[in-house]
């Protein structure tokens, strides 16, 4: 299970926020191996009196973080920041000092999915990549 949600400024934000979903999704698929329908993305628009961030970041700065059960790689987690860095400044042309990405990670048993704890799902892809 992974779960993704992006913030920034609301006037730079909204215009890109289904090619953004894309593109995150792709590198999901790519490096962790998702299921491509699994696509959980809540999108956090802020107007400026409600985002603040340091001077040496532009209004294009994004913060994303991924929450997902715990089991991937070390080297899995740090392949997906560099391919997320890569694909978003690639396509939105937004610096990689503007992007900010953080993993959250929790026990299958800590998620509640479809009526049953997480660790007891049957998955369709595997979480230890």
């Amino acid at each position: 299970m992974v779960q993704v949600k992006v913030y920034g400024l609301a006037d730079k934000l909204n215009p890109i926020k289904a090619e953004l979903s894309n593109t995150i999704h792709s590198a999901l698929i790519d490096v962790l191996q998702i299921s491509p329908e699994k696509r959980f993305y809540r999108f956090f628009p802020l107007e400026a009196n409600d985002f603040y961030y340091p001077s040496d970041r532009s209004q294009q700065y994004l913060i994303i973080e991924i929450v997902m059960f715990e089991g991937r790689s070390v080297e899995t987690k740090k392949q997906l920041i560099r391919q997320l860095f890569k694909k978003i400044n690639e396509q939105f042309n937004i610096a990689v000092a503007d992007i900010e990405i953080t993993f959250f990670e929790t026990p299958k048993y800590n998620w509640g999915i479809r009526g049953l704890p997480g660790d007891e799902l049957i998955l369709n892809y595997q979480v230890e990549v």
